[in-house]
């Protein structure tokens, strides 16, 4: 049996805990895998060893933090996440811990997912001190799209619009190019990045005829690409155009939008970036299914019937879809305005933490 360390500073695990969060930033935001940090400490509390996940099929945070030490008998682990207890692409955290010997191990957050978790009781049935640690709430903040996705069974919903200052989405000719200016369009491009998929309706394909790529400033493009999904069937003019996008095309057929989310998850989507028009947007918000809100403000007044949503089912204020405003940014002369569903929201919104 695993001989029990005495328990560390609470000081230095806050301060470990708050490394492994710096350290889990560096994962990947998108893909089936959260993003998870590990540090190893002493007996005293100094950092030995750090690891952190680097995406699916690569070392998990704790395995990559072992690897780094000859000998880790004894030791603390701080982890952002409860270890795993499944074996997938890579063998279970938690027996890895259990077999490199660590006497505790100090997690952030249960992990919520069913094939993952019970990794604490694993290495406490192995005689290992497994406990909540501190940070709770900062690990909750980074974790919150792969957290909700685990929770609902279902992608993790950013819905994004642009407008000017009186809720216009385009002039009354029908053209929304450019709203915004350069630097938020390139925030925008930042944001498709950090989402395994990005969400459009037929109408948005047939009117601005979308690359749905992510790009750098230089017009190149990045890394990672979400996959375009199309609600409602690709018309024949951009058939060409979209079936050669480089992370390939997925169409739904059908606007159930309830039945299209865990669809979709089951094809590898976590995040999903809704970047349709108004009927899209309002869709997702009209069912409670937005996690997220993006708004890009452009200090221009268009005035006319193109508003940047349509009907959301409100017939009286007190059925107002409320919004707690998280940040606001300036992108040039636009503003972002970054929100959430807010908790106090009649029902028909989905609140999260």
């Amino acid at each position: 049996m695993t001989a029990i360390a005495a328990p560390i500073d609470a000081t230095r695990v806050e301060a470990a805990m708050s490394r492994a969060l710096s350290l889990a930033e560096h994962g990947p935001a998108v893909g089936d895998n959260p993003q998870v940090g590990c540090v190893l400490l002493d007996g005293d509390g100094t950092i030995v060893a750090e690891g952190w996940h680097r995406g699916a099929g690569t070392a998990h945070a704790e395995v990559d933090a072992l690897s780094k030490v000859a000998d880790a008998r004894g030791l603390t682990a701080v982890v952002t996440l409860e270890p795993c207890n499944h074996t997938g692409r890579t063998g279970p955290c938690a027996l890895a811990l259990i077999e490199a010997g660590v006497s505790r191990v100090i997690f952030a957050l249960d992990d919520p997912s069913e094939r993952a978790d019970g990794g604490a009781e694993r290495l406490r049935a192995a005689g290992i001190v497994a406990e909540r640690g501190p940070l709770a709430h900062e690990a909750e903040e980074l974790l919150r799209p792969w957290l909700t996705s685990a929770r609902l069974g279902r992608p993790f919903v950013t819905v994004k619009w642009a407008s000017t200052l009186d809720g216009r989405a385009a002039a009354a000719d029908g053209t929304s190019q450019w709203i915004t200016g350069a630097a938020a369009r390139q925030r925008v491009h930042e944001q498709r990045a950090r989402h395994d998929a990005i969400a459009v309706g037929t109408g948005t394909v047939l009117a601005d005829d979308p690359s749905l790529t992510a790009r750098g400033d230089a017009g190149e493009l990045l890394a990672h690409q979400p996959v375009p999904v199309v609600f409602g069937r690709t018309p024949v003019s951009a058939d060409a155009a979209l079936r050669r996008h480089p992370a390939g095309l997925i169409e739904v057929g059908h606007r159930d939008l309830a039945t299209a989310l865990p669809e979709l998850l089951s094809r590898g989507i976590r995040r999903l970036y809704v970047e349709g028009g108004p009927t899209l947007a309002s869709a997702f918000l009209r069912a409670g299914l937005a996690d997220e809100v993006l708004v890009y403000l452009a200090p221009l007044l268009l005035g006319g019937p193109r508003t940047a949503l349509d009907d959301l089912g409100v017939t009286t204020m007190a059925e107002a879809h409320r919004l707690s405003i998280r940040s606001i940014e300036s992108l040039g002369d636009d503003l972002l305005v970054t929100c959430r569903p807010d908790a106090r929201s009649s029902s028909h919104l989905t609140p999260h933490s």
